[in-house]
């Protein structure tokens, strides 16, 4: 019998998830916000539905998408900054109590590394969570919502800095100067790498678990970020020389890796 997956969020990493599990036989369902991409799910093979999230409401066909799949990939990413700050927990409040009603049975929940905050040296999934950004903070309140619920098997990854096509932090640094940190280790991973995190724990069934997500290549940031400027033709950021030695923090994504599971794509684009 082939399984349903639902996709929420059908965005930079969704949409060629959705692909690579067509590609495997499973059977995807989609969600976008956008009326205009509903046409771009359907052509890719991926059953189109329209949903929003918002702190006060869910609009679209939420029960609908929910009612065609087992396992729900929730890729939401929390956007607290800017103008248009809504809260994030409330929104996957909202979102548990339609699961609640639904026939999900698993849920792998996208996080991210920023849930361990500022610390030093090398970061696991034992590590405390320790987030000193209102994102992470509600990142941990959103995985512990989930993992808490014994009706529905969770598995969180926390995934580090996205890195892939048309997809390159250093863009977003080009041409900054008095960066600081430049010392500190790079905690990266490519979006075929995500791919194939999500698509082997489906596989595998590794269910109740966390993993970290990071590519396990950690260069120092300033010469990652210079090199990277160098191959793209833009101007490198300039970081100043810290006098704290503190050495950064090195997420390792021991869960996986002891399986043992291996990275298979570079973060040296």
């Amino acid at each position: 019998m082939t399984e349903k997956i639902g996709i929420l969020g059908c965005g930079w990493l969704g949409f060629p998830l959705a692909k690579s599990l067509i590609q495997k036989n499973y059977e995807v369902h989609g969600t976008t916000t956008s009326l205009d991409k509903l046409e771009l799910l359907k052509n890719a093979g991926i059953n189109p539905y329209v949903v929003s999230l918002s702190a006060s409401k869910i609009d679209g066909e939420i029960q609908d998408f929910l009612s065609q799949i087992d396992t729900l990939i929730i890729n939401v990413p929390p956007r607290l900054r800017g103008t248009n700050q809504e809260s994030f927990i409330a929104k996957m409040q909202l979102l548990h109590k339609e699961i609640k009603g639904s026939s999900v049975s698993g849920i792998i929940f996208i996080s991210s590394t920023a849930v361990y905050g500022d610390v030093s040296g090398e970061v696991t999934e034992a590590t405390p969570t320790m987030p000193n950004t209102e994102s992470g903070k509600q990142l941990v309140q959103a995985e512990k919502l989930f993992q808490t619920d014994e009706a529905i098997r969770t598995t969180v990854i926390r995934f580090g800095g996205l890195i892939g096509p048309k997809r390159n932090p250093v863009t977003m640094l080009s041409g900054r100067t008095g960066l600081r940190n430049g010392h500190d280790p790079i905690n990266l991973i490519h979006l075929e790498d995500c791919i194939h995190m999500i698509i082997t724990i489906l596989e595998k069934g590794y269910w109740g678990e966390l993993f970290n997500g990071v590519y396990p290549h950690h260069p120092a940031k300033q010469d990652f970020y210079t090199e990277q400027a160098q191959k793209l033709g833009i101007p490198a950021p300039i970081y100043l020389e810290d006098s704290n030695k503190n050495p950064g923090k090195t997420v390792v994504s021991k869960n996986f890796l002891d399986k043992p599971h291996m990275f298979n794509t570079s973060i040296a684009l």
